[in-house]
Order: C-alpha cells, then sequence, then structure tokens
C-alpha cells in the first residue's frame, strides 16, 4: 500500500497545483476531485487494493485530463502563478542538476550577503563525439528557494546587487562567461547605500562593456529587478516564464485608481496581464527576447530532471553561438551557417569551440552587443521623416562625423601635441640657461640691492560699470504664468522656519519660484528653464518628428496619448536640443512632466539614444534634465524596460568616447530612469526640494510593510548617501551648470 499511498499523494500534490493556478477549485470540477482523494484517504485500509488501485487510476486519468485542458488555455495571469508556485524549479536546482559541481561565492544560505542573490563559479560539461570538454562560468542570478523567507522571494536589496557586479567583473578578469538567470519579481525598494535604483544603474552600465560572453534565462523578469543582471548577449525566456515591466497587480492597482489598502478587482488583474504581453511568446514578438526553452506542461518542477538536459544543451548552444560570432576562424564561422541551416539546430555541436576570446574577438563581441540594443524597440514609435529627409540625415551624419574627427581629433590633437613639444623643449632650454647664467645672476642682483632705493607705491584705481552684468546670470526672460495670480501662498515650511505669505507674483517672478526665507522651491513648468538657464535665442530642437505610439494595443491608451499631444502639441516626454551656456554649446535632453509624467517609452528612448550619438559625433557635453520623470512607461511593456539598457549602452559609449554627461534632477525622479542611464552618470546633481528614488511610499510600505520618513526621498538625503554630488538652487542653476562644464570632464570636449 505504500506506493499507492505515494501515488495518492502526488495526485493531491497535482489538484493543489492546478487550484493554484487557476486560483478557485471550481474549474473543472476540481472541487470533486478533491473531494474522491479525500475519501481515497479515508478508505485506505477499508478497500482491498485491486478496488483502490482502479478508483486511484481513473482519478489520476481525470486529472490528466484536466491538466491538459488547462495548458492549452492558460492565460497570462496564470503564468505568473506557475513562475509563483514554490514547486517551480529555482536557481539552486539548475546548479545542482545543470552544472558538475559550484563553489557558491559570497556566503551560502542565510548568512548569504544577500540570501536572493546567488553567485556561483560552476564548471559545465559539454559532450562532443562521447568526449567531455569542461569549461568554467560564473553563475548569477536571483533565489527564490522553496519556501525560505529570508531568500525574500527573489527581491535583491541593493548590496545583493552589488555582489553580483563585483563578480561580473572577477568573471571579466578571468576571462569566463557569465551566465545569469532571473526569477525576481523586483528589487527591493530601500535607498539606504549603495541605493537600490543606483545600485542597478551601476550594474547595466558595467555589464554594456563587460568583455566576456553573456547570456541571460528569464523565469520571472520584473522590471529593473530583472535588469540589473539582465543585459547579455543572447537573452533566452523559459516558455511559461514572464518577464514584465511591472507586476499586473501593479499595473492593476495604478489603472484602476485602486487606493492603498483596498483590494484589486481580480478581473482588472487577469485584463493588465495580458495587455502588458509579459508572456515568453510575446516578448518573442516584440524582439525583447531572442527565443525560448521548452518547458513541460504547466510549467517545469524542481523533479523534472529530463527539463534540466534540455536547459544544459541550450545555454551551452546560446554561449557558443555568441561566441562563434566573434570569430576570426573562417572554419567555425562555415561551420555557424551549417548550424543554422540544419534540420535540429538544438543538437549539441560536433567541434570543440573555445569559449575564451582575443582581443579582436573581445571587439567584436562589444560591437555586437551595442548594435543589438541599440536595433531593439525601434517599431515602438513613430517618425513622421520621409525618405528624402532620411537621405538628408544620413549624409549629414556622414559629413559631421568626417568635420568633427578632423577637426578635433586629428588637427587639435596634432596642435596640442606641437604645444606640448614646444613647451618640454622651452622648459628644458629654460633650464639650461639658468645654469650657466646663474653665477652672474647672482652677482647682479647683490649689486643691484645695495644700490635699490625704496619708492611708495603707487596704488592703481580702476573702474567697473555699474551697468556692467554678470554673464551667469539667469537670462530672465521668461516669467512664469504661475505669477500672474494676484493672492498669495503659504510656504509648507512656515511652520518649521516662520516663513511670511509669499505674494505670487513676486514668488513665481523675480523668485524664480524660491521661498526667501527657507528656500524651499515651489514646481516650475518646465519652458521656465528652457527660457532662462540657456542663452537667449540659442535653443534648437531636434528629432522633434519622432512621437509615441501604442505598441501593445493597450486598451484606452490611444486616447490617453492623443490628450497628451493636444496638450503639448509635442510627440513624447523627451525634448532633445541644442543650447547654449555662456557661449558653451552643449546637447540637452529634458524629460518634462506635461507629456504622461515625464514615462519613458520607445520614442523618449530613441530621441535619448539619438542625443548621445550626436554628443559623441559633435563632442559636446550632454546634459539630462529631468524636470520630472514617473519612470518606464507601463503601457509599452518591456519595448519600455529594454529602454533602460539600450540607453544606458548610448550613454557609455558616448562616456568612453571622451563625453561630459551631466545629470540635474528635479521635482519627483522615480524608477526605470533613474535606476538606468541617469543613475549611471558619475556627474548628478538635484535641484533643491526634489525627489528622488527607486519606488515612491506607496510601493515601499506594500513592499517591505515599513513605514518611511516624509523626508526619505528628498534630494538632502540622496546627497548624504552618496547618489547624486551636489544640491543646487534654481536660482544658481546656470551658474552651477557653467561652473559645472567648465571643471569637469575630458580634455577631448571640443572647448578645451
Amino acid at each position: 500500500m505504500n506506493e499507492l499511498t505515494k501515488r495518492l499523494k502526488a495526485l493531491e500534490q497535482r489538484l493543489g497545483y492546478l487550484i493554484n493556478i487557476k486560483n478557485t477549485d471550481s474549474w473543472g470540477n476540481l472541487s470533486s476531485f478533491l473531494a474522491d482523494c479525500e475519501k481515497l484517504n479515508l478508505s485506505l485500509y477499508d478497500m482491498d487494493r485491486d478496488t483502490f488501485d482502479a478508483r486511484l487510476t481513473k482519478l489520476e486519468n481525470g486529472i490528466r485530463f484536466l491538466e491538459e485542458r488547462c495548458e492549452e488555455s492558460l492565460t497570462p495571469m496564470e503564468r505568473v502563478r506557475i513562475v509563483r508556485n514554490p514547486l517551480r524549479f529555482s536557481l539552486k536546482d539548475i546548479l545542482e542538476n545543470v552544472y558538475e559541481e559550484y563553489t557558491e561565492l559570497g556566503g551560502e544560505g542565510e548568512f548569504n550577503i544577500d540570501p536572493a542573490m546567488i553567485v556561483a563559479k560552476a564548471n559545465i560539461v559539454r559532450r562532443i563525439k562521447k568526449k567531455p570538454y569542461t569549461s568554467s562560468v560564473m553563475v548569477i542570478g536571483q533565489e527564490t528557494g522553496h519556501g525560505e523567507e529570508f531568500r525574500n522571494g527573489g527581491s535583491c536589496k541593493p548590496w545583493g546587487n552589488e555582489k553580483a557586479l563585483r563578480y561580473m567583473k572577477v568573471a571579466e578578469t578571468e576571462g569566463i562567461p557569465i551566465h545569469f538567470y532571473i526569477f525576481t519579481p523586483g528589487s527591493y525598494p530601500v535607498e539606504e547605500y549603495p541605493g537600490a535604483a543606483q545600485q542597478i544603474a551601476r550594474n547595466i552600465y558595467a555589464m554594456t562593456k563587460l568583455r566576456v560572453p553573456m547570456i541571460s534565462v528569464i523565469s520571472e523578469g520584473g522590471s529593473g529587478g530583472a535588469e540589473a543582471v539582465g543585459l547579455s548577449d543572447c537573452r533566452l525566456m523559459f516558455s511559461h516564464g514572464y518577464y514584465s515591466v511591472i507586476s499586473p497587480e501593479g499595473a492593476a492597482a495604478i489603472e484602476g485608481k485602486v487606493r492603498e489598502g483596498s483590494k484589486v478587482p481580480p478581473e482588472l488583474i487577469e485584463k493588465c496581464a495580458k495587455q502588458l504581453s509579459i508572456t515568453a511568446r510575446d516578448n518573442l514578438r516584440l524582439g525583447t527576447i531572442d527565443r525560448f526553452i521548452k518547458e513541460p506542461p504547466l510549467g517545469a518542477k524542481s523533479d523534472d530532471f529530463n527539463f534540466y538536459s534540455l536547459v544544459r544543451s541550450e545555454i551551452i548552444r546560446a554561449t557558443d553561438e555568441v561566441v562563434l560570432k566573434t570569430k576570426n576562424v573562417r572554419g567555425f564561422r562555415s561551420y555557424e551557417i551549417k548550424k543554422k541551416k540544419a534540420e535540429k539546430p538544438e543538437e549539441a555541436p560536433q567541434i570543440d569551440i573555445p569559449w575564451d576570446l582575443d582581443q579582436n574577438e573581445i571587439n567584436r563581441l562589444l560591437a555586437q552587443r551595442s548594435k543589438k540594443y541599440r536595433a531593439m524597440a525601434v517599431d515602438g514609435f513613430g517618425s513622421e521623416t520621409m525618405p528624402a529627409e532620411n537621405i538628408f540625415k544620413s549624409i549629414q551624419t556622414t559629413y559631421e562625423k568626417v568635420y568633427y574627427t578632423l577637426r578635433y581629433d586629428v588637427l587639435k590633437n596634432q596642435q596640442k601635441q606641437a604645444q606640448k613639444v614646444i613647451k618640454e623643449v622651452s622648459g628644458e632650454g629654460s633650464a639650461l640657461l639658468r645654469g650657466v647664467t646663474a653665477p652672474f645672476s647672482t652677482v647682479y642682483s647683490f649689486i643691484k640691492r645695495t644700490d635699490k632705493k625704496k619708492t611708495a607705491a603707487q596704488p592703481i584705481i580702476t573702474t567697473k560699470s555699474s551697468n556692467t552684468q554678470d554673464p551667469l546670470e539667469l537670462t530672465d526672460t521668461y516669467t512664469s504664468p504661475l505669477a500672474n495670480v494676484d493672492r498669495t501662498i503659504t510656504c509648507p515650511n512656515s511652520e518649521k522656519y516662520g516663513c511670511q505669505d509669499l505674494w505670487v507674483p513676486d514668488l513665481y517672478g523675480e523668485f524664480g519660484g524660491v521661498c526667501e526665507t527657507c528656500g524651499h522651491h515651489f514646481p516650475l513648468e518646465y519652458q521656465w528653464y528652457m527660457k532662462n538657464i540657456f542663452d537667449p535665442g540659442s535653443i534648437r530642437s531636434f528629432n522633434n518628428d519622432i512621437f509615441s505610439l501604442n505598441p501593445l494595443g493597450y486598451d484606452g491608451f490611444d486616447d490617453r496619448l492623443q490628450m497628451s499631444k493636444s496638450k503639448t502639441g509635442l510627440g513624447c516626454a523627451n525634448l532633445t536640443f541644442h543650447a547654449k551656456v555662456s557661449d558653451i554649446n552643449i546637447v540637452v535632453s529634458m524629460l518634462y512632466s506635461d507629456f504622461r509624467n515625464g514615462t519613458v517609452g520607445s520614442a523618449e528612448g530613441e530621441k535619448f539614444a539619438r542625443a548621445c550619438e550626436i554628443a559623441k559625433r559633435k563632442k559636446r557635453p550632454l546634459l539630462a534634465y529631468v524636470h520630472t520623470t514617473g519612470g518606464i512607461r507601463i503601457q509599452e511593456g518591456t519595448l519600455g524596460v529594454i529602454q533602460m539598457p539600450k540607453c544606458t549602452m548610448a550613454v557609455r559609449e558616448y562616456i568612453d568616447a571622451g563625453g561630459l554627461y551631466i545629470v540635474v534632477y528635479d521635482n519627483n525622479s522615480y524608477a526605470g530612469p533613474v535606476a538606468s542611464f541617469l543613475g549611471c552618470s558619475p556627474y548628478q546633481f538635484a535641484i533643491r526640494s526634489c525627489q528622488i528614488g527607486f519606488a515612491g511610499p506607496r510601493v515601499i510600505r506594500e513592499t517591505t510593510g515599513q513605514e518611511i520618513p516624509p523626508d526619505y526621498h528628498k534630494s538632502k538625503h540622496a546627497l548624504r548617501r552618496g547618489h547624486i554630488q551636489g544640491i543646487w538652487d534654481r536660482r544658481e542653476f546656470r551658474r552651477n551648470l557653467h561652473k559645472v562644464l567648465q571643471t569637469m570632464g575630458s580634455p577631448n570636449l571640443y572647448y578645451r
């Protein structure tokens, strides 16, 4: 009877699994199956073996039929429940069954630096013509565990992501591939150093140029937490996994405007899960992954050992493909072509492909990685350019590239070298001359001292016109429309600092929206900055033809987009333009609040990447001014998420070329942009009174269960944590920006 008892327990487990997926026991008469199992449990010793076996077999057949029906009609939200089920495999299961041996780094179990992030040095065996070849790899990923609370469900704290980055660099030093496995609903939203957003930004920035092959596999990929270890040369996904900009529950709470503490309607959660396009097939169609790994029906569990064999072959195949694309040897490339034409490409390769790369192959790897991410999400935005305009832009780009390279890289470098030689020669000549003339100079100085007569110094009087204007003062060419209201307003710090009521025309006029007593900054529209910070008449916009779309067909989003376009007269939330600050040419990318709260989607990311390319080509400083950003636009799903690595890649290439990248935060600056292409800047500043962070107070409370102080995200705390390098008064914005332009950045900039 022991065998029958085990079969019955397995049957009950399968029933529980189905109930969990469907979130009800009323589907497919599951409740009656549960009742039958209960009856069998009660009559275990009252029934003969054959009768018991027959009834058990009948139940098994019925449940198998239900499982097949469930697999055929799986909804996106049901796939989310599969991924979150404790019976699902985890990273530790993969380490045990896919790799031959491994050593966990950074601690083990609950004594780990962060148990939600696992790093392991592992060996994987490739069998080629029945001969084993062992290769070392670095395995990095989140660990959800099987019910261990200390794993925090795979939500990594900032120091867990920092640990991952540290061992990425170890893998780079050792020249071994990195295999990333993503099992996270999202990162743990705390701002304490190194900070959730800032650490993710550091990870993505480093991964853009890691000099080793990287493969990532997604089971549960939640927004920024997934991107912390997600940028790679080949992106795979398990067929029953999900990859999303936000959890379906979070999207439903936003879309339904559900109050904190209230229950989100289940039907709205189901609808959002479908609209977000989170499944493997959805992401393959959108181009955010390269392919998916087929799982058993209803998803792989921790004891599906045949599945691990498939994972091993797929991860080896992906690594081989990445390496093959970099190889110089013609034989390897011809083998790659044959392999692509093969009827069964999943079969193991028949030659040993070394995974270590030489310098030329590394350069090719990095170039292909850059090209891969630059091409992502190009169908997620619209453009009004005509073919003739595109040809003209292409010619102009080529001309500018040649012109600025010749002017600054060739002629100016030659001039610098000549000046250096002249300076060195003149310095050596001066030293030689001083040595020869030193005795005569000493005698002459002695005679001159004895004959010298003291005379009273005549004061030099200079006059300065009182009409001279400081060129670094605000240009004062624009006054906020808010100044037209004839009333007073109370400063929010009046009780603490005794601020007097402020007359609105003064506050938004000559005071620049700043309380004269305590320095509190009231929000101002983005036009104020465009008109007051930059030289008058110097702003020249570019790429205004790019506009936001609704690439996922998100219900009701077309109307909301049209409202934003009508309200602003612009196509997206990113303004890109050339400008001058005291005659210094700069390139500016501005995220502003009027268009969808400054959220970033495909159009905004494309405009930012192009701004980086223009600044790189013209060797000009790049300013990212964040008037407001609410994060990544959820209605664009993973097309929005992919802007995090895509824009960071563009920034990294600009900085590596010698560019000066400056970020200034204002008002509310949150989430994905701060956790990627903004947070990676070495020069980040904030306007006083602004809020900077990874997640808002409500998300932090719901995730951590802890209350946070009201000033938790204030710029002064961001400065204390080391996330920014300074706090600016709005009235000193222009002066401080000019100071940064003069004192920071590479000598390769055009004005140096």
